[in-house]
């Protein structure tokens, strides 16, 4: 099974917010996940990103791959591979 680290979109109509989730990479965006390890949210000025870096980097460490995006979040909070 491939776990992938990726944002599943959640909030209303032109107001998006997203949950940072570890899922296996075949699910549709918005599907059944493993665990939920953070929140981003864009709308917000500055953008809101929390993360719960232990979860994050157990998973990183069991294989699992983050989506550019992801990678992106978790360069800005420190929280590299």
């Amino acid at each position: 099974m491939a776990v992938k680290i990726r944002l599943a979109r959640g909030g209303m109509k032109k107001a998006p917010c997203y949950r940072v989730v570890v899922q296996d990479e075949h699910m549709p965006r918005d599907g059944r996940f493993i665990e939920a390890v953070g929140r981003y949210d864009p709308t917000k000025s500055p953008s809101l990103v929390e993360l719960d870096a232990e979860k994050i980097k157990g998973w990183l460490s069991k294989g699992a791959k983050p989506t550019r995006t992801v990678q992106n979040l978790l360069d800005k909070a420190g929280i590299g591979i």
